[in-house]
This record gives C-alpha cells, structure tokens and sequence, in this order.
C-alpha cells in the first residue's frame, strides 16, 4: 500500500466531493480511487466518509484524518522544495494557539512583520486563554505563558513575564493605599479568573519571604484588557502581567501598588509536539519569535 499516495486521493475526494470528480481531476480510474479510498480505510480500521449515490462526504472521523494529510502533504512538499531549492519560498499552513491578551496586544503585530516577511505562509490563529489540545486538535504550535510540566511537548523560551499590582490614583486616594502584603485583604480586588487560586495572590515581600496573601474578590474577568481598564476607572487592585499594565503605568491611569513586592517570574513558550515533524515553517516562525523578543521585553523598558 503507498500510504502518500493513498492519503493525496483521500484529501482530493474530500476537495472534490466525489470519486469521480477526484479520478478526473487526478487523471485516474474511478476504480483506482475507489480501491485507494478502500484501502485506507481497512488500514486505519475507520470509516472515513458518508457514501451516497450523489457524494463522498467525511465522517467526523475522516475530517480529523484530513486535516492531518493536509499538513503531512504540506510538509513533503516543503521538504521537496527546500532539497531541490536552497532558498525556495517559505509556504504552507500554519494554525497557532495563543493567549487572547497577549496574543493581542504583542503577537498580533509579530505575526504581521512575519508574513510580510513571509507572505506565502497561511496563518489560523486562535486566541484563547484556555489550554487546547496541540496533537488532537491540530496545531502547530502554540504561545504558552506558564510553568511548563513535564509533558510530551517542547518548548523554547520567547520572553520572561513579570507581574504587577497596580491601582488607579483616585482608588487609592479614596481607599488608602496598602503599605504591606496584608492591607490587600481590606481593599476591593479584581482578579484573572482563570489562575489556579482566585482568593489568593502569592507575594514575595521585600524581605525575600513568600505569602499567600487572602484578597477580596469584587471582580472576575477572563480578559486583562478589560481588568486593567477596570482598575484605571477606579475599581480596585489588579494584579496582572506588566504587558498588559505597562502602558497605563507609563500614561499615569494606574499606579504601581507595593512596588517592593515581587511576583514570581514566569516565562512564554512556544511549545510543539515533539511526536510531529517541526516544518521549516514553524521552525522559521520559532525563531523569529526567539530574536524579536530576546532580552529585556520591549514593555518592559523604561519609557
């Protein structure tokens, strides 16, 4: 069995929508797709399509199993090209998943420059602060902010992410402003609500000890955008990644609270699956992420 050759007919009868249009298109028997269709299917043990006597459509099945061929062909392709040209054009899907604020407000503008760079790439971008599954759902890569556990991906470091407490003037002029980790249990709170503790921040004081300081909720939210602006209109303490604080610090809507507090400093990754190919795709991707964010983080610097 040529499993390329069987996995090509397949992706073409699922474009086509039919046998007999993927054999013309393809300058083949019906017969010839049929068996190939045939053949996979016994192979893989899975129905692939709905049949009917009008069209070939995919199962959910067969669906997933597309996707897939698509990126495998792709890659073959890729691979052809680049051992026939050393300098062929970099071309080809590329399906990323990334934090919706920081994916925003900083990986917009990167992905931008890249295909500028390289505009033959075919981005799908997904921004979503839930955690998606690379292999099962089809991804690339993905921009992960967050202590990486053992797991069967790889991961390269992009940038460090410092975290902030910040409140605006006019809250703190109304309510006081904290002077140590404690005073935080008496003002109002607006908290990520999708961290692991939403009644807690851990604090390191100025003294070099760790904290686990009990806060006062008054506000939960998904989005830092919208947390941040929350606390510039004066509705209480947010604790949030400098890149998305920095730029109201820097305009004067918010104020640093506790600046001798620290939190601790974790980093975003671009992870990937160390079961797939890395396309030379990705890997370009990767390392244009690497050099335009190496150092010190560009909101991280004194304006």
């Amino acid at each position: 069995m040529d499993k390329f050759a069987n996995m090509e007919t397949f992706v073409r009868v699922v474009d086509v929508g039919s046998i007999s249009g993927a054999a013309e298109r393809m300058n083949l028997a019906k017969s010839a797709v049929s068996r190939r269709l045939k053949e996979l299917e016994n192979h893989l043990n899975a129905q692939l399509f709905h049949r009917s006597t009008r069209s070939m459509k995919p199962t959910e099945t067969g669906l997933a199993f597309y996707e897939h061929c698509q990126r495998i062909l792709e890659d073959i392709r890729e691979a052809e090209a680049a051992t026939s040209h050393a300098h062929c054009v970099l071309q080809g899907p590329l399906k990323v998943a990334m934090p919706s604020t920081f994916g925003v407000l900083h990986m917009g503008s990167a992905v931008n420059d890249f295909l500028k760079l390289h505009p033959n790439v075919e981005f799908e971008l997904d921004f979503n602060d839930r955690q998606v599954s690379l292999i099962d759902d089809g991804y690339d890569l993905a921009i992960r902010i967050a202590e990486l556990p053992d797991s069967t991906l790889l991961a390269r470091k992009i940038a460090p992410i410092k975290h902030v407490l910040c409140a605006s003037p006019d809250y703190l002029a109304l309510h006081g402003t904290p002077t140590k980790a404690e005073d935080l249990a008496e003002h109002q709170c607006l908290i990520y609500s999708l961290s692991k503790d939403v009644g807690h921040w851990h604090i390191e004081t100025p003294d070099g000890k760790s904290k686990k300081v009990k806060i006062n909720p008054v506000l939960k939210s998904s989005s830092g955008e919208y947390l941040i602006s929350a606390a510039a209109n004066g509705l209480g303490i947010v604790h949030l990644p400098t890149f998305v604080a920095q730029e109201k610090i820097n305009d004067g809507s918010v104020v640093e609270v506790l600046p001798g507090c620290r939190f601790r400093t974790i980093n975003a990754y671009a992870v990937y699956p160390q079961t797939r190919h890395l396309s030379r795709r990705v890997r370009t991707f990767i390392d244009f992420l690497v050099e335009r964010f190496d150092g010190t983080p560009y909101w991280d610097r004194a304006t």
